[in-house]
């Protein structure tokens, strides 16, 4: 198998007959052999039904369906887990990105020999407030951040070497930011790809302007999981032991003031010291356990599926 296309979706009943057609006019001129494999994230339509059908005519396409809604991030996870394909390209469902695009990523990722290529929807046929805006200065942080000069992160078309997605774990929201993902596991030979954008031809997004904010606190929560995800009590620890270790000063000039020099002096806890002291050691013996726990929790968790699968057509 050459190529595996991941599609996640939700509710995109209306357009799925069209971007399957789309697909197999794109991929059979280019001449690779290919899976389509559709993750229907809980969709309430007849988004299953209609994959159901296509699966029943085509042996090249795989269907798998969640109990409920888990978000995008656990649709591409199982999609990456079920492929096949030396390379593996995802796409949205709503036919506003350009299946087209594939055969040529393919042929760029290979001449370049890159990890992955991401798709730049440079011109994008969207709100200019709501979205533009928005994408411009979310995307500006995450190059800061991570160092990867894309212009659009989140662009729903990308292709992998099958390694790159084999290697990464997506939770929560991060689908959004798995080019960092894939350069926190080494693999950093990532260019992007300008694709032609399309209106929205069905339907309405099923994404609002929140996702923007909680991509800005999915950022932060990356940025400490790189940092510190495998070792929590590196981070914990350090502050637990700089608070136990001012704690004890204060502790040890108390006594010693107290025992040595002004043993008259008025009672120990009614001194201001005497509640850094205290307040430090107890906060300190606090983060100790927060990293221990955090230890126990990530030894015990890591990699459990987040999604529960309803059906399949395979």
């Amino acid at each position: 198998m050459d190529v595996s296309i991941v599609i996640p979706l939700y509710n995109e009943s209306e357009s799925l007959i069209e971007l399957n057609e789309w697909i197999n006019k794109s991929l059979i001129s280019s001449g690779f052999s290919y899976e389509i494999i559709y993750i229907d994230d809980g969709s309430d339509d007849q988004s299953w039904n209609i994959i159901e059908d296509i699966a029943k005519e085509n042996n090249n396409v795989k269907g798998i369906s969640f109990s409920r809604n888990f978000g995008k991030s656990q649709a591409l996870r199982v999609g990456f887990y079920e492929s096949k394909g030396d390379y593996v390209a995802t796409l949205d469902a709503d036919l506003q990105d350009s299946p087209e695009e594939i055969p040529i990523m393919i042929d760029k990722l290979i001449k370049n020999n890159l990890d992955m290529i991401s798709g730049w929807k440079k011109k994008r046929h969207d709100s200019y407030f709501f979205k533009k805006i928005p994408s411009l200065f979310f995307n500006m942080v995450a190059r800061a951040f991570s160092g990867i000069k894309l212009h659009d992160f989140n662009c729903g078309i990308k292709v992998y070497k099958k390694e790159v997605i084999k290697s990464i774990n997506l939770y929560a929201d991060m689908h959004r930011f798995i080019p960092i993902l894939a350069k926190n596991e080494g693999f950093d030979k990532i260019e992007e790809h300008i694709v032609k954008h399309q209106s929205r031809k069905y339907g309405k997004s099923k994404f609002g302007n929140e996702r923007f904010i909680r991509g800005f606190l999915d950022i932060t929560t990356l940025w400490f999981t790189n940092k510190f995800g495998r070792r929590p009590m590196h981070f914990f620890g350090l502050i637990g032991t700089i608070m136990i270790f001012v704690g004890t000063i204060f502790s040890i000039y108390l006594g010693y003031n107290k025992l040595f020099i002004d043993t008259n002096s008025r009672l120990i806890t009614t001194r201001p010291e005497f509640y850094i002291a205290l307040a430090t050691m107890i906060l300190g013996a606090q983060f100790f356990i927060a990293g221990f726990l955090a230890e126990l929790i990530l030894k015990f968790n890591l990699n459990k599926d987040k999604y529960s699968i309803k059906n399949k057509t395979f």
